[in-house]
């Protein structure tokens, strides 16, 4: 064995062992980078000077905004206008607390970002409602983690941010655009799914379709809403870029959350923004350390060397767009969701695009596969929340969970083999 080959085993070898062993992810890349350094006989201030690197990014700056918007919103008495427009919406139809659930997460994902945030945060409100009105716990958990993923397509996303500067700098704005049609597209599936379910175990009906009401909750409900369109199309447009736009966000959510809603006082936005540098830590430290990670990854041809690999058992592009697909979807079976952003992107980009798979669309199915990965144990954060909240325990809302993995998976090959889907939108705002 060379000394390329042992570096390589020295590092892929000890992070799978520490994934293994439950060490928190960042410890897990780092200290792993820290050996095949060692192995290669560098000298271990390259660590400091790469983690520095990987966080030093203009763009990267977007990522504390938005996860502070999010926060702010969150906390400011948003879901309950949230919900009550979702209800207004699709509340009349069979099932329609479960339609509910999945559109007020596709109001809600433009506001947190975060498919957790979404969890906790409708989650705590929409599953006790929906038992109350004869829906049973397990389906209501399962309807509410699998449409917070919807929050994870639909712009403004620290994620997409995040993936947009480990893939090289592409542009934000696209991206915010292409997950649009694609967060509706799941929404749609889960609630084709919901509907089956709902008509086969008779599930209630809410009450009838009224425009006048629809109106009014809409006029409560624009002051959230505008927060996504001050974000959206002042990138798209040009009149910020996504940092400023986030900027920008975060001061109207403040405004919004303490003196038109009224949901937060000064006490609670301090609560919040602790809130806040306790999350970004965490993104921030993974960003960090991952950049050693990619250095080494890099040096030692990982992703090259993977490419070929890959690229060499079929030369099809369908199935080889399963393959990168499978791969996400395992690696979202064992670590969270910024991880496999930062870690596998270099590494299959590149096999993507050599199968004609633009980096946007790219994006967007790395994404829902990690969003995916948030509903699947034994690392399934999302997973955890609903189970908590709900108070049962993991295996029974995964199996409840089954029919909307599905619906999940259906959605997924569309994105990957209909492009359109992803890249109309972006395309069609040039």
């Amino acid at each position: 064995m060379d000394a390329n080959t042992m570096a390589i085993a020295v590092l892929l070898g000890s992070f799978f062992i520490m994934i293994f062993l439950r060490f928190p992810i960042a410890y897990a890349v780092g200290l792993a980078s820290v050996l095949c350094l060692m192995a290669q006989g560098l000298p271990l201030s390259n660590i400091c000077q790469y983690m520095v690197k990987g966080i030093s990014s203009f763009s990267l700056m977007a990522v504390p905004f938005f996860i502070t918007m999010g926060v702010l919103m969150g906390s400011g008495g948003i879901s309950d206008k949230l919900i009550a427009l979702a209800n207004a919406c699709v509340g009349w139809m069979r099932g329609g607390m479960a339609m509910v659930n999945i559109v007020a997460s596709y109001f809600f994902g433009g506001i947190s970002g975060s498919a957790s945030a979404d969890t906790a945060s409708l989650g705590s409100i929409l599953i006790p409602m929906m038992v109350d009105q004869g829906y049973d716990a397990d389906f209501s958990t399962a309807v509410t983690i699998t449409s917070s993923c919807e929050g994870l397509l639909v712009p403004p996303s620290h994620n997409m941010v995040i993936y947009a500067t480990t893939a090289g700098g592409i542009s934000v704005g696209s991206l915010f655009l292409a997950g649009y049609i694609p967060g509706a597209l799941l929404a749609g599936c889960l609630m084709i799914g919901s509907y089956i379910i709902s008509v086969k175990r008779n599930y209630p009906k809410g009450e009838p379709f009224s425009i006048g009401n629809l109106i009014k909750q809409l006029s409560v409900s624009i002051w959230a809403l505008a927060a996504v369109l001050i974000v959206v199309f002042g990138v798209v447009g040009g009149m910020f870029t996504a940092t400023e736009s986030a900027a920008v966000a975060v001061v109207y959510s403040l405004l919004v959350s303490v003196f038109v809603y009224k949901g937060l006082d000064w006490k609670g936005v301090w609560k919040a923004l602790d809130d806040c540098v306790a999350t970004l830590s965490i993104v921030l430290i993974l960003i960090s350390t991952s950049a050693v990670f990619g250095f080494c990854l890099t040096r030692l041809h990982v992703p090259d060397l993977a490419a070929n690999a890959i690229t060499g058992l079929t030369r099809n592009p369908y199935i080889l767009a399963l393959l990168l697909n499978l791969i996400l979807l395992v690696l979202g079976c064992i670590m969270d969701m910024a991880p496999i952003i930062l870690i596998a992107t270099p590494i299959l980009l590149p096999i993507a695009t050599s199968i004609g798979i633009d980096p946007i669309q790219f994006g967007i199915m790395v994404i829902l596969n990690c969003g995916i990965g948030l509903l699947t144990p034994p690392v399934g954060a999302v997973l955890f929340i609903g189970s908590a909240i709900a108070k049962l325990p993991m295996e029974k809302v995964v199996k409840a969970t089954l029919p909307f993995y599905l619906c999940m998976v259906i959605s997924l090959l569309l994105i990957t083999f209909v492009p359109a889907i992803s890249m109309w939108l972006p395309g069609l705002m040039g």
